[in-house]
């Protein structure tokens, strides 16, 4: 009598529940990849829009960005971080959580501090904008930017150009009496690295303070 066991990996052809047209696994994972991942379920593959189909609503917004007037087209939908970044080549607001929590994105949108990531571009006509490339005048920073360095107050520094635009508006509004008010009214800003002893001593000294 043969010992052997049949393999269970194999399944026999004549098994009924197993189509013969049916896809292997490989042969399904590889045609997934192949269509760029657009397989739904029951196989099909989602197309294009099909033709007639409404066309996104567009406008075009007019506004002053670090002192330069700007005419952009714009999808309705578009941030005004995305228009400064992927229209006009600003890409010092940066983009990090996308949804207001961390301030990596702050501009000043008529000298008031703002989220760049949640607000829509075609709402600020007629504005004007100051981004981090707009602080300094030429060759000279602006003084809170040279504070930063004085005070080392950025380890990775991708948070340092949303701390400095928000501090430069944190100063302009009178919130610099005392670190605790400096620290209330950043709190929104921050930074992953914890440097936030010495950003507050960065502006403190950009107030005079120190």
């Amino acid at each position: 009598m043969s010992t052997e066991r049949p393999d269970p990996a194999v399944t026999s052809p004549a098994d009924p529940l197993v189509s013969s047209s049916a896809p292997s696994r490989r042969t399904f994972i590889a045609t997934s990849t192949a269509v760029g991942g657009a397989v739904v379920a029951g196989g099909l593959v989602a197309g294009p829009p099909p033709p007639g189909a409404e066309a996104v609503p567009s406008s075009r917004v007019s506004l002053a960005v670090n002192g330069v007037r700007h005419t952009v087209a714009i999808d309705n939908r578009t941030s005004l971080l995305d228009m400064l970044r992927e229209h006009l080549g600003l890409t010092g607001s940066k983009k990090g959580c996308n949804a207001g929590a961390c301030g990596a994105c702050t501009v000043l949108v008529d000298g008031q501090r703002v989220n760049s990531c949640l607000t829509l571009a075609v709402r600020l006509e007629g504005t004007e904008v100051t981004t981090i490339e707009g602080l300094e005048k030429g060759d000279q920073l602006h003084p809170l930017q040279q504070a930063f360095i004085d005070q080392d107050a950025f380890q990775c520094g991708f948070c340092t150009s949303g701390q400095i635009v928000s501090g430069v508006g944190c100063i302009q509004e009178g919130h610099t009496g005392s670190a605790e008010e400096i620290r209330e009214w950043m709190s929104g800003n921050l930074c992953r690295c914890g440097c936030y002893v010495k950003i507050v001593r960065a502006v403190e000294q950009t107030a005079g303070r120190k």
